[in-house]
């Protein structure tokens, strides 16, 4: 028996739809390993996309009903806790207390002015070579925050560059009974106050 389309040529399978004798040159074979002609597989590759579209329909209308069923009440506290803490947040951000203010009275906060310093300090060093100023007046404004009525705070500290430590930072009178902090690079020291009246 001779091929369909090739009368000169010996058929050698056979089309899995139509039953037509074809040639090695004119079978299509499919997935599932029958051979077609030409117009059979392409009705039958039409039919399985066509299958198959329908079958990703229907297995995307099933994934979707069981995620609806899937929400259980904890998916609705989660989504109700969410409103909740953003209502909260809204409330924080836009109403309630306002901020506080944005500086403290140095003059009565010398602990403050300290530490505020003792930052400058190191942004001096690190942004002028690891020096550091000879005077603290040299900090402002670019390293320290200060206006001018209260450059006078400065002189409420003690201050002294240190060959070793680098600078050494305290207050110039520290309260009775308390311990002065000394502020160097390397971290806190105390000193112990001065006995009175021994």
């Amino acid at each position: 028996m001779n091929c369909k389309y090739h009368p000169d040529r010996k058929a050698e399978v056979f089309c899995a739809s139509c039953h037509a004798p074809l040639c090695r040159e004119c079978a299509e074979q499919s997935d599932s390993g029958e051979y077609y002609c030409y117009e059979c597989a392409m009705l039958h590759s039409l039919s399985e996309a066509g299958t198959t579209l329908k079958d990703r329909k229907e297995k995307e209308g099933e994934r979707k009903e069981k995620a609806r069923k899937r929400r259980g009440p904890f998916t609705y506290f989660v989504i109700l806790s969410a409103v909740l803490i953003a209502v909260m947040w809204g409330v924080i951000i836009f109403g309630g207390q306002p901020a506080p203010k944005r500086s403290a009275d140095l003059s009565k906060n010398t602990r403050v002015l300290l530490f505020m310093v003792d930052s400058a300090l190191k942004r001096y060093a690190h942004y002028e070579g690891n020096r550091y100023p000879t005077r603290l007046s040299e900090l402002v404004p670019a390293y320290l925050s200060l206006r001018q009525d209260e450059l006078g705070y400065l002189t409420m500290l003690s201050y002294a560059r240190d060959p070793k430590a680098g600078y050494r930072l305290s207050m110039a009178e520290p309260q009775a009974g308390e311990m002065n902090v000394i502020l160097t690079p390397q971290g806190l020291e105390y000193s112990r106050p001065a006995r009175e009246g021994a």
